[in-house]
């Protein structure tokens, strides 16, 4: 019998990832300028890049206004701007090294919506290749991750390096 390990996950099925983090992950982790340990890939003027530590696929990152905000029709126009902005240079480095067949961006907006935090929009971009649906989502809900969150950190972080 093959075995699928993946510990990391505990943290989120558990809950115990959202009872150790004090606040908005969203207002927390920029602020506190520790950008690798916190996967922050990209800083833009009103918005940022992270990695999402829970991903549906390999690559999938969130990108955020500073600002806390859950209104998609109260951001500004330099939010949006650089929103778009942020994930069209992702979108360019994950085609550049990690050659997906395709994306998902989109928001989650408001829980009914499927937001985690509903409270801090933020706009999500997920690699796509054919073939990465298979029985296990399906079948066993569970989502398999071939490379780890901090080697592929490490790739976008050089391909962005490049923009």
């Amino acid at each position: 019998m093959k075995r699928l390990w993946a510990p990391w996950r505990m943290a989120y099925i558990s809950g115990e990832e959202q009872k150790t983090s004090k606040g908005c992950i969203f207002c927390v982790k920029p602020r506190q300028r520790r950008d690798t340990a916190n996967h922050i890939l990209l800083r833009g003027k009103a918005a940022f890049v992270m990695m999402n530590r829970f991903p549906y696929n390999n690559g999938h990152l969130m990108i955020a206004p500073y600002r806390h905000v859950g209104d998609f029709a109260r951001l500004r126009p330099d939010e949006l701007l650089d929103l778009m902005a942020l994930a069209q240079s992702c979108q360019r480095a994950m085609v550049r090294c990690l050659r997906p067949d395709g994306f998902n961006l989109g928001f989650n907006l408001g829980t009914a919506a499927g937001a985690g935090i509903a409270d801090h929009l933020h706009l999500h971009l997920v690699p796509r290749w054919n073939g990465d649906t298979n029985f296990m989502p399906v079948m066993a809900r569970t989502k398999v991750i071939s490379e780890a969150l901090e080697a592929t950190c490490r790739r976008l972080r050089k391909a962005l390096a490049g923009r």
